[in-house]
């Protein structure tokens, strides 16, 4: 959402799927067309097949959310959905992507009562990766710049980053969004998304400028920059195609109209490789579900939370329940000083050397003056706030 011409995105997996809606049922009626056998196949896979469209998932749950108009015949829609047909591999890996959070937020936007097209916004915006960063300054799902997250409530230490945490993050995103179409637009949705990319100073420099060439004051009708003039016909194109993907040669992933997350209290500060242990999922997951966190270890707060596999939440809290004060060990980050090793520092925390090596990806004891490392601890260190 951040003022800038470049992104940073990374785009990962490419997930197909079996369409059992495209088997070739009249090839097969035709090898035996009057026997009881091939009716009774026909009849089979046509079943199969219907249960295979009716199965509830995210897209279906989207699809019917979708309140703007799509404006496909108008040319600059028109020159996405081209680029679409042409390039379907592209939504295919942002939709695997998006499957961890694609329901959350679509579901954020119907309790908002904001058309589901802006679910969509951070396949533009991030590739819907959490981690994403723009070298312009703009970071997480939404590409919060960080003057603007810091306005909406996204908190930034040097333990977490709000733009990153994506139920944070979405949160702020649909706010703000709402705030622009009320504060400035009468409701107008495509002008308050285009205020979400170019600035409300912006687009409202851009309806003067219109008005006073006696022209419309709609979105498009404005002179805007470059990218926010491609911003909204790029997010209706897309829309329309996952609203008829088969039509633009699509196949998006399929993502169950189910819960994937829980978020829960840990009632005090936990490392997420305990975390982990304790839901029994793999640590890797845990940090995934979590980017916000900036080290492998929540806050150092009493009121920390964390997101965790929903299949997990009552393994998690049953065993977080039971959890010795001593083995609530949490991170420290320690700048490593004139005359530190890699020994002392493991003592003056009260951990082993292959526990710091390990958090730190190092190979061997060599540290340098600067040098900033995450200590596990039992207790938080005088410094941890550096």
């Amino acid at each position: 959402m951040n003022f800038r011409t470049g992104r940073c995105r990374i785009l990962v997996g490419l997930t197909g799927g079996l369409l059992l809606s495209t088997l070739p049922l009249a090839a097969m009626a035709k090898e035996a067309p009057d026997t009881a056998s091939s009716a009774s196949r026909h009849s089979f896979w046509s079943a199969l097949a219907l249960q295979g469209r009716s199965a509830p998932d995210v897209w279906s749950r989207l699809r019917k959310g979708f309140r703007l108009s799509h404006e496909t015949a108008n040319p600059r829609v028109a020159e996405w959905l081209d680029w679409y047909r042409a390039h379907p591999q592209h939504v295919e890996r942002v939709a695997s992507q998006a499957k961890p959070w694609l329901r959350w937020v679509t579901q954020q936007l119907e309790s908002h009562h904001l058309p589901s097209e802006i679910a969509l916004l951070p396949f533009i915006e991030s590739g819907y990766d959490p981690t994403a960063t723009n070298p312009g300054g703009a970071a997480g799902l939404w590409q919060f710049m960080p003057a603007t997250g810091d306005a909406m409530g996204l908190s930034r230490t040097a333990w977490y980053d709000g733009r990153h945490d994506v139920v944070a993050a979405t949160q702020a995103a649909m706010n703000y969004i709402q705030q622009q179409a009320d504060r400035w637009y009468d409701g107008d949705m495509l002008l308050a998304l285009a205020a979400y990319n170019a600035g409300a100073g912006t687009v409202n420099a851009a309806r003067e400028a219109a008005a006073n060439r006696g022209e419309p004051i709609d979105y498009w009708h404005l002179r805007l920059p470059a990218e926010t003039m491609d911003y909204i016909p790029r997010l209706l194109a897309l829309s329309e195609v996952v609203a008829e993907p088969e039509r633009y040669g699509v196949i998006l992933p399929s993502i169950p109209d189910k819960v994937q997350f829980a978020q829960v209290e840990t009632d005090g500060p936990l490392t997420l490789s305990m975390a982990a242990e304790l839901a029994g999922v793999d640590p890797q997951t845990l940090r995934a579900l979590n980017p916000g966190f900036k080290r492998a270890s929540t806050r150092p707060r009493d009121d920390a939370s964390i997101l965790i596999p929903v299949a997990a939440k009552q393994r998690f809290l049953a065993n977080l329940a039971t959890l010795p004060a001593s083995e609530r060990t949490v991170m420290n980050r320690y700048v490593v000083r004139r005359g530190d090793t890699l020994s002392a520092i493991a003592a003056r925390f009260g951990v082993s050397i292959g526990e710091i090596q390990r958090e730190n990806g190092l190979d061997g004891s060599t540290i340098r003056i600067g040098q900033a490392l995450t200590v596990p601890s039992t207790a938080l260190a005088q410094n941890s706030h550096r």
